[in-house]
């Protein structure tokens, strides 16, 4: 029998720090540093993953109209893939859909939302 997933993995939360993770390892562009008081973009992307991991729709939800920074956090995403398969409870029909914020700063590296503490 194969070992339990940790728990936190069984949650949206836990599954999108996951792929968080595999994206921030998947892309060069990233910083760990503390946040800058002012951030030159923020974007929002709606992320849908099949049930065996595959990004199938990545589409900009916000953002503040950087197109390239847009196409950068797009592009890290399918980029990453595939992820972990999500937990069958997880699950709406064949994907797991939710939202990820990339914040860049000024050089127009970032860092992604689900692995900053205290935001």
């Amino acid at each position: 029998m194969p070992p339990a997933r940790p728990r936190s993995l069984q949650t949206l939360d836990g599954y999108k720090k996951l792929v968080a993770r595999r994206i921030v390892q998947a892309h060069l562009h990233t910083y760990s540093e503390p946040l800058p008081e002012i951030m030159k973009s923020i974007v929002v992307l709606d992320i849908t993953i099949d049930r065996l991991g595959r990004p199938v729709e990545v589409l900009v939800h916000r953002s503040n109209g950087y197109r390239q920074l847009e196409q950068r956090a797009r592009e890290s995403v399918v980029r990453a893939g595939p992820f972990a398969p999500p937990e069958p409870d997880l699950l709406e029909g064949d994907a797991v859909s939710f939202l990820e914020t990339f914040l860049f700063r000024q050089d127009d590296f970032f860092q992604v939302r689900s692995l900053v503490g205290g935001f």
